[in-house]
């Protein structure tokens, strides 16, 4: 099955984000999906699922939320939009962009100091470390996970030192790179990157020092017709991925459809 083609400066900026089509599957119908950065290692495996449960496959490409939702606005042909956030799956909604009604939570994900060096960080105090040089993030502007580092960065008090020694990832895979590469010393990513990692040191982010990272996801009018993206969005609901999405580090209590508030 050939992939949906997409304008030559849709495409460009999918390269500069980082982002990546899956493999299209064989049989049954075909959704194409912009998800969030934060969750790659869970999208592949509850695609994997999905169609093992339905025999429809799912087209993923992966990117900042911000970046992703610029390429909606440009015509990107997706079907489904799987943000970190409630903002944009909101504003698709309001823009026309997405069929009324569909938008649900299906994550609540959380926001995890990481370092690959053990015993580095046994708590927020690893940020005073006179010897820290570079601190990794997402880009506030674009990721959720950015700006929860920022406000928590500030409820502590350490704004001036994470904004002295931050890098900035275009998304949060970018900063997680950064941290594994050795190009910075601390990164704040989601616990979904590094759950299932031995190695280095984490703090966890006490959830009540940023905003709740509450992941929305919603049907886009390019899927309105489409029985397999109703598919898709249905199926992140249920119990097969629910137990990913806790495997990988996320929450996975959801309020109704459309419904804005707490889990």
């Amino acid at each position: 099955m050939t992939r949906p083609a997409l304008p030559s400066a849709i495409l460009i900026v999918q390269l500069l984000a980082g982002t990546a089509f899956a493999e299209a599957p064989l049989r049954g119908g075909t959704v194409t999906a912009a998800v969030a950065a934060n969750f790659t290692a869970a999208a592949r495996e509850i695609a994997a699922a999905f169609e093992d449960a339905t025999g429809d496959g799912a087209l993923l490409s992966f990117g900042s939320t911000g970046q992703l939702y610029a390429q909606i606005l440009q015509g990107a042909p997706f079907e489904v939009f799987l943000a970190a956030d409630e903002a944009r799956p909101e504003l698709a909604e309001r823009e026309g962009l997405a069929v009324p009604g569909s938008r649900r939570t299906y994550a609540v994900g959380r926001l995890v100091l990481f370092s690959t060096e053990a015993g580095r960080i046994a708590g927020p105090g690893a940020l005073r470390d006179p010897g820290l040089r570079r601190i990794a993030l997402a880009n506030p502007a674009l990721a959720p996970y950015g700006r929860a580092a920022l406000e928590t960065a500030r409820a502590l008090g350490m704004e001036d030192i994470v904004r002295d020694r931050q890098v900035i990832g275009a998304n949060v895979s970018q900063a997680h790179q950064f941290v594994r590469t050795g190009n910075a010393e601390l990164g704040f990513l989601a616990l979904s990157q590094v759950v299932r990692s031995a190695d280095g040191s984490r703090w966890l982010v006490p959830e009540h020092l940023h905003a709740p990272i509450r992941q929305q996801a919603v049907l886009l009018e390019a899927g309105r017709d489409n029985p397999a993206a109703a598919r898709f969005l249905d199926f992140l609901g249920s119990a097969t991925a629910r137990a990913i999405l806790r495997r990988h580090g996320y929450r996975t209590e959801q309020p109704a459809p459309g419904r804005r508030g707490g889990p």
